[in-house]
Order: structure tokens, then C-alpha cells, then sequence
């Protein structure tokens, strides 16, 4: 029988009785070769310490966050938020895609195509020169941002000239989650950091990405707010790193039966999400912006609920969840005004 020293501390002692790792295994090239019945005869038949042991009396070591960010570049992701969001400012999304363009110039008998596209920014842009009292940040599709205006300049060089900060969308639209009960997570992670260094080249000094949640009977899932809340944080990293903001943006959707308190309890669980995520993935809060949805009930509930509950719960959701060093929250304005 082996018995152990009463005053040794208790540790769990790795051998091998070959030197050979098994196919896929551990490397045991370090480790004691000989069978275990001629170790344990030269130390009076006791297992001893090696110094391939792991101890169960040693606290685990905190991971470890290396630099990521210079403090010139946190200054410049911090000073472009405080623009953006500015007293009395927000931001004009003039990001439509081509298909919701297209479903806009239909209403006017205009033919869809980028000549029209063009002129329809150009006049949004250029109709009102008290634009810049207003507007903190306009964010830009792909085709606008190299379109330009009828006075020869590109369209973001018209938007800086007036003060303001132009962004620019980087997702790729949502894709299935298989499994879920159709539920989705975003694309666009796939050379997206080379895209915001081509963008930054180009006068963009934030992103956009969102991320789509819905609640029902078994929505959103542990899966659907975990990888969602992985996938904002990823791209909020890789902007940063290029220099560009990132605005957050998990959205969750209005439609459906569920009630204000539904709403609420859901929001607060994915905004908590998220910023485990970002803290995990060693995003500057300073640097980000968030883009939340209203908590409201479901479209299809039965039940009415005042403009003072609808506040309530949504400023409740965001004082529990979000961090304080969050220099912004964003809310569509068809949203608050249908609310």
C-alpha cells in the first residue's frame, strides 16, 4: 500500500511508463521514461514530487491584457465620440442599400439606378446648410462614399466641410443560426480589418454594425445572444484598431406578443452580454457608442403601455447594463416616435 507524508502538501503527479506520446496526446518528451514500478523503488516505495506536478493549493492567475491601443489613438477614438454625440447632436443614417433605395425611388416613379441614388444624397446633403447644428455623424453605404456631389467634391469631403463626422456600415448583412428557431447572427468579420484601414484612408472615422434579436417563446437563445455579443465585440476591436469608432448595435426586434416587462428583462440580458464580450475582447468603451432599441411590448400586444412605462424600463435597462464610460446612446427617431 502507498501511503502519503502527512505534512506533504497534497499534489497530483503526471507519469508516463513510456516516453512515446499517445497519437494526439501530450509531449512526454521531458518526462520520466522508466516504468513506474522502478520509480517507485528508489524513493522507498512513495510517490514523490516531480517537477511535472500540478498543485491544487496555487490560486489561478488572472489573464493578462496586453497593450493594444496607444494613448494617442484612445485620445483620437475618444474625441471623435464626444463629436459625434455632441450637445443637441446625433446622427443621420444615410446607409440605405440599394434594395432600400430602390423601394423609396418606386414611391416617386424614379428609376433605381446610381445616377439617381447619387442625386438623391446629394440634394439630402446639400438642401439644408444648418445641417451641422443638428447632425453629429452621417453614416454612408459603400457606393456614396465614392460618389460625388454636383459641386465636384466626394460626398464625404461635403459632409467634413460642414463640421461633421462621416461613418461608413462594414456588416455584410445576417445569416441562419442553425438550430435556432430562425434566429441570426451577422456576417462581414472576413477582411473586415483591411476594409476599415481602406476606410479610414478615405475620411471614415466610425462603423456600423448590426446584430438582430427577437423574442418569442424560446427567443433569443443562449446561442443567438452569445454569438451575437461575441461578433459585435470582435468587429468594435478590429475598428478600433484601425482607428475608427464603433458603434454597437444589438438590436432587438419589436415584433411579436410579448409584454414591456418581456422586453426589459430580455434587453437587459443581452446589453449584459455584449459588454462581457467587449470587456473580454479588451475594447475601449471611451472609443464605442451604443445603439440599443427602445424597450417597448411586442407589436402584437394586448396590452397598452404609456410613453412614462415605455421610459421607465428603457432607461432602467440601460442604467443596469450599460457602463458609465459609454460615451453615448443612439436611438432611432421613427422608433422613439412611434413609441
Amino acid at each position: 500500500m502507498l501511503r502519503r507524508p502527512a505534512s506533504r502538501k497534497r499534489k497530483l503527479t503526471i507519469m508516463h511508463t513510456t516516453s512515446t506520446a499517445p497519437p494526439g496526446g501530450l509531449d512526454t518528451s521531458d518526462r520520466p521514461s522508466q516504468p513506474v514500478h522502478k520509480l517507485l523503488r528508489g524513493c522507498g516505495g512513495r510517490l514523490q514530487p516531480s517537477s511535472h506536478c500540478l498543485t491544487t493549493d496555487q490560486p489561478p492567475k488572472m489573464t493578462h491584457q496586453f497593450p493594444s491601443l496607444s494613448p494617442d489613438q484612445k485620445k483620437e477614438l475618444s474625441t471623435i465620440a464626444q463629436k459625434i454625440v455632441a450637445t443637441g447632436k446625433g446622427i443621420l443614417a444615410a446607409d440605405e442599400s440599394t434594395g432600400t433605395m430602390g423601394k423609396r425611388l418606386q414611391k416617386i416613379n424614379v428609376e433605381n439606378n446610381e445616377e439617381n441614388r447619387r442625386c438623391f444624397r446629394d440634394i439630402l446633403f446639400s438642401c439644408d446648410s444648418t445641417m451641422s447644428n443638428s447632425v453629429g455623424g452621417v453614416i454612408f453605404f459603400h457606393e456614396t462614399l465614392y460618389q460625388k456631389a454636383d459641386c465636384g467634391k466626394l460626398f464625404p469631403q461635403v459632409i467634413k466641410d460642414k463640421g461633421i463626422v462621416v461613418g461608413i456600415k462594414v456588416d455584410k448583412g445576417t445569416a441562419g443560426l442553425n438550430g435556432t428557431d430562425g434566429e441570426t447572427t451577422t456576417q462581414g468579420l472576413d477582411g473586415l480589418s483591411e476594409r476599415c484601414a481602406q476606410y479610414k484612408k478615405d475620411g471614415c472615422d466610425f462603423a456600423k454594425w448590426r446584430c438582430v434579436l427577437k423574442i418569442s417563446d424560446g427567443c433569443p437563445s443562449a446561442l443567438a445572444i452569445a454569438e451575437n455579443a461575441n461578433v459585435l465585440a470582435r468587429y468594435a476591436s478590429i475598428c478600433q484598431q484601425n482607428g475608427l469608432v464603433p458603434i454597437v448595435e444589438p438590436e432587438i426586434l419589436p415584433d411579436g406578443e410579448h409584454d414591456l416587462q418581456r422586453c426589459q428583462y430580455v434587453t437587459e440580458k443581452v446589453l449584459a452580454a455584449v459588454y462581457k464580450a467587449l470587456s473580454d475582447h479588451h475594447v475601449y468603451l471611451e472609443g464605442t457608442l451604443l445603439k440599443p432599441n427602445m424597450v417597448t411590448p411586442g407589436h402584437s400586444c394586448p396590452k397598452k403601455f404609456t410613453p412614462e412605462e415605455v421610459a421607465m424600463a428603457t432607461v432602467s435597462a440601460l442604467r443596469r447594463t450599460v457602463p458609465a464610460a459609454v460615451p453615448g446612446k443612439l436611438f432611432l427617431t421613427d422608433t422613439a416616435a412611434v413609441t
